[in-house]
């Protein structure tokens, strides 16, 4: 065991200002789905969307920089960036965190681009967190990065309307060795490959390159590549591993799962968030639902406690864990001990 702990400084937010609401996804659907539906079953009252220069990386250096404000630390003293955005970005193959690092003048710093969909943010901060125990030069760590994969949804393709919730946005925390409160404890993650290639988009890689033929569509091939497959092993396995994440992730952190008192949770559909609060014990005023979000990937999570933190949902004291998911697919819980 080490003494040294890890601590989150704050948290940095952007949210783009377009929206597409409940009405605009029904009538995307052309009717399929009709806009109560899309509130009550989906949970999405409405989403933001990017506008013009809302690229994954510029989004990501904005929640860089509001993490900063926030914080009042100087970008200097940075000593590491582990960027979580998205590889949907303004160029293919530009290292993001890299970008990130110029634009916000981390120039002590250096950067890595680090992935797992949805998942991207929890497995980080246990990424992170064991980087600084392990390497003395690292004390001050900035997670950050941008997200808007919702740009692939074909609102025609009624396979993936668990994914119409896809929106857009970034996020940033900051993490200090030793810092003494706010400590990010234990972690845990699952992956399983047996879903690897259920999920993704279909056109632009080596496999399907976009052509002139194509081109219409590959720009919304965002798929579920095999349906039945998936549905059939995330309903076998998903919560169960879950749960499990959540177990082993208190157990790690040495205490009880009871003190559990925020839940910062992706966006899902709303039956199943539900389901999830009624099962960990907790009631609706400790969690936030992104309803008016959507689903920001892997932001969702740094997004639910800075919501938290500015409604007074997350105090001294409260103890907290952050779950996610991601397709290919993976499962990650952590805890934090807030005060």
């Amino acid at each position: 065991m080490t003494d040294i702990n890890v601590g989150i400084v704050g948290t940095g937010i952007y949210i783009p200002e377009g929206r597409m609401t409940a009405k605009n996804i029904s009538e995307a659907t052309h009717g399929v789905w009709v806009e109560k539906a899309v509130i009550e079953k989906l949970g999405i009252v409405e989403k933001p969307i990017p506008g013009k220069n809302d690229g994954t990386q510029e989004m990501g250096v904005k929640a860089g920089l509001d993490v900063l404000k926030n914080t009042g630390i100087d970008p200097k003293e940075i000593d590491l960036i582990l960027c979580i955005g998205e590889e949907w970005k303004e160029y293919p193959l530009t290292t993001s965190g890299i970008y990130i690092q110029e634009k916000i003048g981390a120039i002590n710093a250096w950067a890595i681009d680090i992935q797992q969909r949805c998942g991207t943010t929890v497995a980080t901060m246990k990424i992170a967190k064991d980087m600084m125990i392990s390497d003395p030069e690292i004390n001050t760590v900035m997670i950050v990065g941008g997200y808007r994969n919702g740009d692939f949804i074909d609102f025609t393709d009624n396979s993936v309307s668990f994914m119409f919730n896809l929106s857009c946005g970034a996020g940033a925390l900051i993490l200090k060795k030793n810092y003494g409160k706010n400590l990010l404890l234990g972690s845990h993650i699952m992956t399983d490959g047996t879903l690897a290639r259920d999920a993704g988009v279909e056109f632009g890689g080596t496999e399907k390159p976009i052509t002139k033929e194509n081109a219409d569509i590959a720009y919304k091939s965002l798929r579920v590549f095999d349906e039945k497959h998936m549905k059939d092993r995330l309903n076998e396995v998903s919560l169960k591993n879950w749960f499990y994440c959540i177990d082993k992730a208190f157990e790690k952190s040495g205490i009880s799962k009871k003190e559990l008192s925020y839940l910062a949770v992706l966006h899902f559909k709303r039956s199943m968030n539900e389901f999830m609060l009624e099962e960990l014990g907790l009631t609706k005023e400790q969690s936030i639902y992104l309803e008016n979000y959507g689903h920001i990937g892997q932001i969702d999570q740094i997004l639910s406690i800075h919501l938290a933190l500015s409604k007074g949902l997350v105090k001294e004291g409260t103890v907290i864990s952050m779950i996610a998911a991601g397709i290919g697919y993976a499962w990650g819980a952590n805890v934090i001990k807030w005060g």
